[in-house]
C-alpha cells in the first residue's frame, strides 16, 4: 500500500516546519486528532502515541497509533515509523520543499498491510490506505494549511 497527499502551503518554511513537527499541539488545530502524546522525548522526535477520527458522514470512526517520529531539518523531512496498532509496520514520510510563495508539504505511507493471512495486503491496498490513511492524512494537510494560511 502506498498514499500520498499533498498540499500546497502560502507560509514560511520555518512556520511551516514549527507547525507540521509540533504534534503534541495538533488536536488544538485539528479538529479530526483526538490526543497526541509522547511516551518518549528525543529531541524533536520520539515515541508518540496519536489517536484521530475519521468521519463517515455524521458518525467517526476511531483511528490509534504509536509511532516512532525522527525530525531531520536538514533534509526538509519528518519519519514515523508505526509500531503499534493496526498499521504497525509503515513507513510515513513528510517532505516539505520551498515553492514559489510558500511550501509544497507531502506526506507518503507505505506499508505491506497487516499481518492478516490472505486478506491483509488486500485490506491495506482497498480499504486501509484510501479509506483510512488518505482520509487523515488529507485533513491533517488541510487543517495545517488553513491554520498556517490564517496565522
Amino acid at each position: 500500500m502506498r498514499t500520498v497527499d499533498r498540499v500546497h502551503i502560502r507560509a514560511p518554511l520555518a512556520n511551516v516546519y514549527t507547525v507540521a513537527s509540533d504534534v503534541s499541539r495538533w488536536p488544538a488545530i485539528l479538529p479530526h486528532y483526538r490526543w497526541v502524546r509522547f511516551l518518549e522525548r528525543r529531541g524533536e522526535g520520539g515515541v508518540v502515541e496519536m489517536a484521530a477520527r475519521r468521519p463517515f458522514g455524521p458518525l467517526a470512526y476511531p483511528a490509534w497509533w504509536v509511532s516512532e517520529m525522527a525530525v531531520d531539518r536538514p533534509r526538509g523531512e519528518i519519519r514515523y515509523r508505526h509500531l503499534r496498532g493496526i498499521t504497525t509496520g509503515m513507513d510515513v514520510v513528510w517532505r516539505l520543499a520551498p515553492s514559489g510563495d510558500g511550501v509544497d508539504v507531502t506526506i507518503v505511507h507505505e506499508w505491506t498491510g497487516p499481518g492478516w493471512p490472505l486478506i491483509g495486503r488486500l485490506a491495506a491496498d482497498l480499504v486501509i490506505g484510501p479509506v483510512f490513511v488518505h482520509g487523515i492524512a488529507s485533513r491533517t494537510l488541510s487543517g495545517l494549511k488553513r491554520h498556517l494560511e490564517i496565522a
